[in-house]
């Protein structure tokens, strides 16, 4: 039996509760008040939902948005059953501590996906279909993006470029902070991408650095990725340029 976790579709359709994103991205509930978020890539996740009665604004980014909710309801069940499964077969490639069991873990997963769905019935505008690296929205139009289960995750398919690109694109966006977890690829290794990307978005003047998080499945990925501004990236019209020509030609 293999030692990594796979994923046969290009991406899994799946998402995390309020509670998680909390502990992953080290956010405090009663801070949220007064701020507009983005979470790219929403996935069938809860937070918008929930974060929207706290949060000025929430706003989630996907591809998969934009279908009717009785196909992305089929969608989830189906994800929530295949990710479930190999958790029974490899079970302990993950730490426990977190929920206890792997049907914990699914009705975590259930969860997370019936708050979405009845969420992106009722507030569609809240859910727009997008993709990284490049997303419709103006610069410093919000004040912190949340990305989760996709950067520096799939190792064996996004490459270093395509991590640079999309971390300028949501530096662009954010007013604060980009927060990104987890560190850790399919195969439970730290991202061979990690080191590489953090010194391209510093030499594009970005602020780069890892911060503790509350929060371990993964083994040893208990750190989250925090870009923000410097003195000589910030301003919108420096930010642009930057998020144009900030890839260093060997990345291209």
């Amino acid at each position: 039996m293999g030692r990594q976790f796979d994923v046969g579709e290009q991406f899994r359709f799946i998402g995390r509760t309020f509670e998680e994103y909390t502990r992953m991205f080290g956010l405090a509930p009663t801070a949220l008040a007064g701020t507009t978020i983005l979470d790219c890539p929403g996935g069938p996740g809860s937070f918008t939902a929930i974060a929207a009665q706290r949060a000025d604004r929430t706003l989630a980014v996907d591809p998969m948005y934009g279908r009717p909710v009785g196909e992305l309801a089929t969608v989830c069940a189906d994800a929530v059953e295949r990710t479930v499964a190999q958790l029974h077969e490899k079970r302990d490639l993950f730490v426990w501590d977190e929920y206890g069991d792997v049907a914990t873990r699914g009705r975590y997963l259930r969860a997370a996906a019936q708050r979405f769905l009845a969420d992106y019935a009722r507030h569609p505008g809240r859910y727009v279909r997008a993709a990284l690296p490049r997303l419709p929205f103006a610069t410093d139009s919000v004040d912190r993006v949340l990305s989760g289960s996709l950067l520096f995750l799939y190792d064996d398919r996004l490459s270093e470029r395509f991590h640079v690109e999309a971390l300028l694109e949501l530096a662009r966006i954010a007013r604060e902070d980009v927060r990104v977890f987890p560190l850790h690829s399919l195969d439970g290794e730290r991202s061979k991408s990690l080191s590489p990307v953090v010194d391209t978005l510093r030499d594009a003047g970005l602020s780069v650095r890892l911060e503790p998080v509350d929060y371990e499945f993964q083994p040893g990925a208990t750190e989250m990725v925090v870009v923000g501004d410097t003195d000589g990236y910030g301003g919108s019209e420096r930010k642009r340029e930057n998020a144009r020509t900030g890839v260093p030609r060997e990345a291209r």
